[in-house]
């Protein structure tokens, strides 16, 4: 049996790297259709980066793109057919050794539970995405520049999870940042996209470099760069640290980490919106995989403390993300900011893992593993809904900025409610996945009083209590972006003129729904199906949910807590469609319309809503204060005076403004300090490679 499972795993290893080949054949026929194709930079700028050729009067252009992207779908499912087979099966065998990569050496591939689970992730979000661009991609305006790029960036993610050693783990992480910066710069004549570009690549550059010092503390003096050498010779105590450091530096540069996340919100909004669906809801995962892969597995054994960084940083990065989002009024803004609010989630529930863990809980370090897991699986789901919902605005109006939306609801009835069941799943409401989750994720801090340590009980209370205030945050904010987008009044001409998007974009955001339903109704399903990758780095496993009686979930035991999702779902569907019913059959049928209030003043326009600023100045006025900096002035008219009150509010990026422009300073003051060594003679430049030469070989001899 043992040998007949290495055989599966390996057979997957082999059909994923056939898939992986298919997907960079992909690129290239890309990039040859284009140069026959002839396609240059002919059509005008517009104002907004996600173009729509409904709005501006364009016509779909016709030029092989449903051909790519529908090769792409198909080549995920092939991916996502074997990496389930997988991980069902339990397969943690059947490496794969290529004549690649370094000499003697080689590529080393390898499927086993966890990379199987994320394969999953990455091409169920690759599938979504291609079949949205189906249609969204004929009315791309610079095809081009993401055809080539969008196969690759899919072909790179898979590299990342199943490599092996860490040269072609780093090879795939930079083909993944490449592909992945290439499609931000798409519309890279766009006001802000280019320097959204430059931000992303230094912070790819960033996490490059601190994940190759990762791997370099990790192999040690031995020498051997694959993983299976590395778990061989774990690194000693306090190097430890350092590696923790590192990896904390190296993957949450890619996820989004606080105070890392900068690139963040710059570069998904400049994105075209099936890929800002998976730069958000997949590549962060990539990253959050490599965090697992690292301090899970090839680290060893964790020391206690691991985790209270892991659950500060995630519960700073949660609270900080959502209060950004509340302030932001551009639509992806809002999005990709939301992201860095579930990064914090996940990461949260990774290091209450790391806890549960070093303290010899494994069932407590299970649930915690199981939770994080769970999130990374729902919030890749409903937040590709919640940007591909974006991109059918864009393709309807050509806007993102949210107080020039509003009545969308009526010119597109398919996607606003499909946008809204994603709004209800990232706000953790019932019965959707994303409540499932974030559930287990609180089952497992209320776990939290078995730890010994006094500094694990002081933290994670407060942790508790940070990711309850965000959860709350994050249901006003989704309040908030639906209502001002979808409810109220045209506020512009275009928005009042949108229409329905195409069938396969609304296909894609409909399957998408159903998943995030089905995860909430059936979790234990889910939960289920994870178990043997959790199994495999925690050696313990949540007791099975889908033998329980009426689908419900029990973390622990019964006595402490269940849920049921299926009841919930049946008693809210039942509850709605009797309300429902009652109305229509004693309300009244008399129909009665009157002016809409307009504060006093006779002119109904519809500037005289709530806009984005002013549903948020109440969260602004409690937290903009500490978080932000800001102020605000009001310049109120005398009474009598007709003029028009204004208020002006200032805000600050305390991150920014405190770490990443006096690191820009320096570095362009060290760049003006080396330039003058452009002057110098061929000695001098003999004489400092010399230098340079004895300071890279004391370090091997120190090391040793």
């Amino acid at each position: 049996m043992p040998s007949a499972v290495g055989a599966l795993s390996a057979t997957a290893t082999v059909i994923t790297l056939w898939c992986v080949v298919g997907f960079l054949a992909m690129a290239f026929m890309a990039v040859a259709a284009c140069v026959l194709c002839r396609l240059r930079d002919p059509l005008p700028i517009v104002s907004s980066p996600d173009v729509s050729s409904l709005a501006n009067g364009a016509q779909p252009q016709h030029n092989g793109t449903p051909f790519i992207y529908g090769l792409c779908a198909f080549v995920s499912l092939l991916i996502l057919a074997a990496a389930l087979a997988s991980l069902l099966s339990g397969a943690g065998g059947g490496e794969v050794v290529l004549p690649l990569g370094l000499p003697f050496v080689g590529a080393h591939f390898r499927i086993d539970s966890l990379a199987a689970f994320f394969l999953i992730v990455v091409n169920l979000g690759g599938f979504g995405a291609s079949l949205y661009g189906i249609g969204y991609g004929r009315h791309e305006h610079e095809p081009a520049r993401v055809l080539p790029f969008f196969p690759a960036f899919l072909a790179g993610m898979n590299l990342v999870v199943m490599a092996h050693d860490a040269f072609t783990f780093l090879f795939a992480w930079e083909l993944m940042s490449l592909a992945s910066w290439a499609l931000v710069m798409a519309h890279h004549r766009q006001p802000g996209n280019a320097r959204a570009g430059f931000v992303y690549l230094v912070m790819a550059v960033l996490g490059t470099l601190m994940l190759f010092l990762t791997f370099g503390l990790l192999a040690g003096t031995v020498g051997d760069y694959s993983f299976s050498a590395i778990r061989a010779h774990p690194v000693s105590t306090p190097l430890a640290g350092a590696v923790l450091g590192l990896a904390l530096l190296g993957t949450g540069s890619k996820a989004g980490l606080v105070p890392l996340h900068v690139w963040l919100p710059l570069a998904h909004p400049a994105a075209p919106s099936h890929v800002s669906a998976l730069m958000s809801g997949v590549m962060t995962k990539v990253a959050i995989y490599a965090f697992i892969r690292l301090v899970f597995d090839l680290l060893g054994p964790p020391d206690w403390w691991w985790g209270m960084p892991v659950m500060a940083l995630g519960a700073a990065t949660a609270v900080l993300g959502i209060l950004y989002a509340m302030e932001e009024t551009d639509l992806k803004g809002i999005l990709a900011y939301s992201t860095i609010e579930n990064i914090g989630v996940i990461f949260v529930g990774l290091g209450l893992a790391l806890a549960f863990k070093a303290n010899a809980l494994p069932v407590a370090a299970a649930l915690a593993l199981t939770a994080g897991l769970f999130h990374i699986f729902n919030h890749a789901l409903f937040k590709s809904v919640l940007f591909f919902g974006a991109g059918a605005v864009l393709t309807a109006t050509g806007l993102r900025r949210l107080d020039l939306l509003g009545g969308l609801i009526h010119r597109l009835p398919v996607t606003a409610p499909l946008f809204l069941a994603a709004c209800l799943a990232i706000s953790a409401l019932p019965p959707l996945n994303g409540f499932a989750s974030e559930w287990l994720i609180f089952q497992s801090i209320l776990l939290s009083p078995q730890l010994p340590q006094w500094g694990m009980k002081l933290l994670v209370p407060t942790v508790g209590a940070l990711l309850a205030l965000a959860a709350a945050l994050a249901a006003a904010c989704f309040v908030r972006v639906f209502g001002i987008v979808f409810l109220g009044r045209p506020r512009s001409a275009v928005a009042s003129e949108a229409r329905e998007v195409d069938r396969w974009s609304l296909g894609a955001m409909t399957g998408g729904v159903g998943l995030c339903l089905l995860a909430g109704i059936l979790p234990g399903v889910f939960i289920d199906g994870m178990a043997p990758a959790v199994a495999a780095l925690i050696g313990a496993r949540m007791p099975p949910q889908t033998s329980l009686q009426w689908l419900s979930i029990v973390p622990v035991a019964e006595s402490r807590s269940s849920y049921n999702g299926l009841l919930v779902f049946l008693f809210s569907a039942l509850s709605a469609g009797l309300a429902a019913w009652a109305i229509r059959r004693f309300g009244s049928h008399v129909t009665r319309r009157a002016p809409v209030w307009d504060c006093g003043f006779p002119d109904p326009s519809p500037v005289t809503q709530y806009s984005a600023a002013s549903f948020a100045q109440p969260i602004r006025r409690v937290f903009g204060g500490l978080v932000f900096g800001a102020r605000e002035r009001v310049e109120m008219p005398a009474p009598g005076d007709l003029a028009a009150a204004k208020i002006s509010v200032t805000r600050h990026d305390f991150i920014w403004e405190g770490i990443y422009e006096p690191v820009t300073r320096m570095v362009l003051l060290a760049a003006s300090v080396f330039d003058r060594t452009q002057a110098l003679t061929i000695r001098h430049y003999l004489g400092f490679v010399f230098l340079a030469l004895i300071g890279l070989l004391m370090v091997p001899a120190l090391w040793s």
